[in-house]
């Protein structure tokens, strides 16, 4: 095993660890220092998305329904979006994902989170994950040597497994996709643009 493979499995360990021991019920979702947000900050309506790369249910979402509900909500203001990082098998893996995401900066970061999520059938079907990983922190722009050091940023890993940490205590979240809609928990699974068209609907109240 590399050094670049044990270094993410035991972040993953380590997140995991903190994750199942703070699975009690915590305050209500909203974004927390270093989640990363699109929309109107001062919209009505505050959605969270607990979401892992490695989740096909949260691929589904995100390539099927999001796109329509982003057009609907978050660009015209009515819904602020928040994405908090989540880690689900093989988690090393999506250590590895939500780094290079990071690493391509703010203006990029949900850019790459897509690409993973449109990649991801592919990449675990052929098995080539760190090649697949690499092709999309290139299509962000990133060199190798860079993508390299992204994967192997000590406090980066650090960071995220705190941000993963603070957030599963908040919220008690167990799986993924799980939504939030003005600190009320609307949905664990994949939901539908019906159930979120209800759930906006309820917020706005």
């Amino acid at each position: 095993m590399s050094n670049l493979s044990r270094r993410l499995l035991m972040a993953a360990a380590l997140a995991g660890t903190l994750a199942l021991a703070g699975c009690g019920k915590g305050g209500p979702s909203g974004p927390a220092e270093g989640d990363m947000s699109m929309g109107d900050p001062n919209a009505p309506v505050k959605m969270v998305e607990y979401a892992s790369v490695t989740c096909s249910h949260c691929a589904t979402f995100n390539n099927e329904v999001f796109p329509e509900f982003k057009a609907k909500y978050i660009d015209t203001g009515k819904v602020h979006y928040t994405l908090k990082e989540f880690l689900t098998p093989p988690e090393e893996v999506a250590v590895a994902g939500f780094l290079v995401a990071r690493c391509a900066g703010p203006d990029r970061y949900f850019g790459v989170i897509d690409t993973l999520f449109r990649t991801q059938a592919e990449m675990f079907a052929t098995g080539d994950v760190r090649g697949g990983l690499l092709r999309v922190a290139q299509s962000a722009g990133m060199t190798e040597a860079q993508f390299n050091a992204c994967v192997q940023d000590e406090k980066a890993l650090t960071d995220l497994t705190a941000r993963v940490d603070k957030a599963v205590r908040q919220d008690g979240v167990q799986s993924t996709p799980t939504f939030f809609m003005n600190g009320k928990r609307v949905k664990e699974g994949a939901a539908s643009l019906a159930e979120l068209d209800a759930a906006v609907a309820e917020a706005s109240k």
